[in-house]
């Protein structure tokens, strides 16, 4: 359901919308998170695939190659990120960027109404 909401509302996160779904759902902001992440996979996986079809018959073996050298940097990087993420959130709340979130869309909706 927070997906369907993020999609309803351009500029929402999908990540922020299903983080604060789950918890409203009951789950901590951890669990919210890593649920989060974990849906992101199918829809990275598909655009990906999707993306991968679409070009099969322009792609050689450099551009293979240079997307799986950039497959692996980007899971390495991702796993470090996310890692001080899910340790950011343990220990802080989501406030901070839930204001600034609003306070931004009051003033975008101010000045482009």
């Amino acid at each position: 359901m927070a997906q369907i909401v993020a999609a309803l509302f351009p500029g929402t996160s999908r990540s922020a919308a299903t983080i604060m779904g789950g918890e409203l759902a009951g789950l901590s902001r951890a669990a919210a998170a890593e649920f989060s992440f974990f849906l992101a996979i199918p829809a990275m996986s598909a655009a990906c695939a999707f993306s991968l079809l679409r070009h099969q018959t322009t792609l050689d073996l450099r551009h293979v190659l240079l997307l799986a050298v950039g497959t692996l940097v980007s899971f390495l990087v991702a796993l470090v990120v996310i890692a001080g993420f899910m340790s950011f959130i343990r220990r802080h709340s989501f406030v901070p960027f839930a204001v600034y979130r609003i306070l931004l869309a009051a003033v975008v909706f101010y000045v482009f109404r």
